[in-house]
C-alpha cells in the first residue's frame, strides 16, 4: 500500500505541475495538458478537496508512515500549495479588467465586482449554478435555417420581465468547428446568463459542424443567424441595431470573422444584400491566422486539423482560402469595437497570436480595442465559474455596456 500512495503523490505532483506548465508544442499530448490542466486549474479548490479526502483515507490506514509516507505527504502539500496559488491568481483579473473599463467611466461607480464578493464562495463551490440560473428565460431551440436536409436552432435567454430595444449578445460555439466537440447548450453559459441577468437579450447559435462541413459553411451559417436575429429580435425583445458577437476558440475566430468581414458576399450566398455588421466583439482563445504567416502557433495541431476536416486542403494547395477564413485578413477602419481576451496558459491556441491580431487591428481600425491577457488562463477558462472567469464576466458586462452607452449617445 506504501507504494500505492507514493503513486498518488506522484499523480497529486503530475496534476498540479501540468496546471502551471501545460504542455504546448506535441498535437495529441498537449490536448490532454489542456483538458486536466483546465478543469484542475479552474475547479482547483474541488480538486484538492478529493485528494484530501483520498489522503485521510491512507491516513485512516496506516500507509502514511515512515519515510516514504513522510516524502509522499510532502509533495502531495507541494502540490496544494501550487494548486492554491494558481487558483487565486485569478484575482489578477479584477486589476486587468478595470484597466480596461475605468478610463471608459462617466463617474465613480459602485465596483463592478461586488455582487462578486458578496456570493463569492457559494457560487465557486457550486460552479454550475448558471446552467439553472431562475432569474432569466431561457427559450430553446428556435429554428433559424434549413440546410442539407439540417435544422439549424438558437437559444435565447432574457429577463423574465424583458424590456423593449434591449441590446443584444450573439454567442458562437466552439469546439474546433467539428461534431461532437462543442455545441451552443454547454459554452458561453456564464456570459450569455450575466448580460440576460442585466436586461440584455443572449442569443446563443448553431452552425454546420464538420467534418461533413467545409470551409466556408461555417461563417455562412453565423452570418444567417445574424440575419435572422436582425429580422426577429424585437419579438423577444432585443434591439436589431446593436449587437455584440462573442465566442471562445473556434467561436472566437468565427466571432471575429463575422465581426469583421461585414457584408462579404463570399460569405453570404443568396442573402449578399442583407446587413451583417454589428456593433462590437468579445472574442476568447480564437484563433486569427490559419495560415500562420508570423509563425506564431505553437503546434501542428491546428494544420492537422484543418487539412483533415475543415479545409480539407493543405496551405500550399489553397493558401487564398486559408487567408480568406482568417480574422486578421479583414482587418479595417470601420472594424467595430474589440475587446481580446487569451490566456497564458493556453495550450491549443496562440497567445501570441492573439496578441499580433491585436495589435494589427489597434493600428487600423477607428474604433476601440482592448487585449485582457488572462494569467493562469487555460483554453476555456470561462465555461464555468471560477476567479478568473467571474472577474473576466463582469469587466466584459461593464465594458460592452459602456459600448452600448456610447452607441446610444452617438
Amino acid at each position: 500500500m506504501t507504494f500505492v500512495f507514493v503513486l498518488f503523490a506522484v499523480l497529486c505532483a503530475a496534476l498540479a505541475y501540468n496546471v502551471v506548465k501545460p504542455h504546448f508544442y506535441h498535437p495529441k499530448w498537449m490536448v490532454f495538458s489542456f483538458l486536466f490542466g483546465w478543469l484542475g486549474g479552474e475547479l482547483a479548490i474541488h480538486l484538492i478537496a478529493i485528494e484530501a479526502l483520498l489522503l485521510a483515507l491512507f491516513i485512516l490506514g496506516d500507509v502514511v508512515n515512515g519515510f516514504w509516507g513522510f516524502i509522499g505527504l510532502a509533495v502531495i502539500v507541494a502540490s496544494w500549495v501550487m494548486l492554491t496559488y494558481h487558483y487565486y491568481s485569478g484575482y489578477k483579473m479584477k486589476a486587468i479588467m478595470e484597466s480596461i473599463v475605468a478610463p471608459h467611466r462617466d463617474s465613480d461607480n459602485v465596483s463592478i465586482y461586488k455582487h462578486l464578493e458578496e456570493s463569492n464562495w457559494r457560487r465557486l463551490l457550486n460552479p454550475f449554478q448558471a446552467f439553472r440560473d431562475k432569474e432569466i428565460d431561457l427559450i430553446k431551440d428556435i429554428h433559424f435555417h434549413t440546410v442539407d436536409d439540417l435544422n439549424l436552432k438558437l437559444d435565447i435567454r432574457r429577463p423574465k420581465n424583458p424590456i423593449e430595444k434591449a441590446p443584444v449578445l450573439l454567442q458562437i460555439h466552439g469546439g474546433g468547428w467539428t461534431y461532437g466537440y462543442g455545441s451552443k447548450n454547454e459554452q458561453g453559459v456564464p456570459l450569455t446568463v450575466e448580460m440576460a441577468k442585466r436586461g440584455w437579450v443572449s442569443v446563443s447559435i448553431s452552425y454546420r459542424l464538420s467534418p461533413k462541413a467545409t470551409f466556408p459553411e461555417h461563417i455562412i451559417d453565423c452570418k444567417r443567424a445574424l440575419c435572422w436575429v436582425k429580422e426577429h429580435i424585437a419579438e423577444y425583445g432585443g434591439d436589431p441595431d446593436f449587437i455584440v458577437a462573442t465566442g471562445g476558440s473556434a467561436g472566437g475566430h468565427l466571432s471575429s470573422l463575422l465581426s469583421l468581414s461585414a457584408n462579404e458576399k463570399s460569405f453570404q450566398p443568396g442573402f449578399e444584400d442583407l446587413d451583417t455588421s454589428v456593433q462590437g466583439c468579445v472574442p476568447f482563445y480564437g484563433i486569427y491566422d490559419l495560415l500562420d504567416e508570423q509563425r506564431l502557433q505553437n503546434s501542428v495541431g491546428l494544420e492537422i486539423i484543418m487539412r483533415k476536416n475543415i479545409i480539407k486542403q493543405t496551405k500550399a494547395e489553397a493558401p487564398e482560402l486559408y487567408r480568406l477564413m482568417s480574422p486578421v485578413t479583414h482587418i479595417t477602419k470601420n472594424a467595430p469595437p474589440f475587446l481580446v481576451l487569451h490566456g497564458d496558459k493556453d495550450t491549443l491556441t496562440s497567445y501570441a497570436e492573439a496578441q499580433y491580431f491585436v495589435s494589427k487591428l489597434s493600428e487600423v481600425s477607428a474604433a476601440p480595442v482592448a487585449f485582457a491577457a488572462v494569467p493562469g488562463g487555460q483554453h476555456a477558462f470561462d465555461l464555468f465559474a471560477s476567479l478568473r472567469c467571474d472577474f473576466a464576466i463582469a469587466g466584459i458586462a461593464e465594458r460592452i455596456e459602456q459600448w452600448h452607452r456610447e452607441f446610444q449617445g452617438k
